[in-house]
């Protein structure tokens, strides 16, 4: 179906968007000029302590968080733009997969709006919508 593929296809340049937006923001946290970031920036890299066998600083972590997120934001950007290749199938599987996509990208999207900004919640909530939406559109065509 035309209308899901286009939707999935879009829900899948908004993810990856997302990417690229969240990689220059994970990647310049360490460089600012703002004295009070860098100062939270200093005591975040340089006390490590012992956790689980390894010895991190809280920036480490923090990094490893990012870089975590920025591998699920690829993955949702993939997975919609593969679900929208498919989309001519109308099958079972493919709508539970994007079911499962959307309700995962509603998830991310309440906690980027909690923890983070407005702007990422945004755009991963347009994404869920649009993946809903598709799904909804799969199943109408399925029955």
């Amino acid at each position: 179906m035309k209308t899901a593929k286009i939707l999935l296809r879009v829900a899948s340049i908004l993810m990856l968007t997302h990417l690229i937006g969240h990689s220059f923001g994970q990647n310049g946290w360490k460089s600012t000029t703002d004295p009070v970031l860098k100062e939270v920036g200093r005591q975040m890299t340089g006390p490590k302590f012992p956790f689980m066998g390894v010895s991190r600083s809280m920036g480490d972590y923090f990094d490893g968080y990012g870089y975590m997120a920025s591998v699920s934001l690829a993955l949702f950007a993939l997975l919609l733009w593969l679900a929208s290749r498919a989309t001519n199938l109308a099958n079972d599987f493919l709508i539970k997969m994007v079911l499962t996509l959307a309700l995962g990208l509603l998830a991310i999207s309440v906690l980027e709006f909690i923890y983070f900004f407005p702007f990422a919640g945004s755009i991963t909530l347009l994404a869920s919508v649009l993946a809903f939406t598709s799904c909804y559109k799969l199943s109408r065509v399925k029955a």
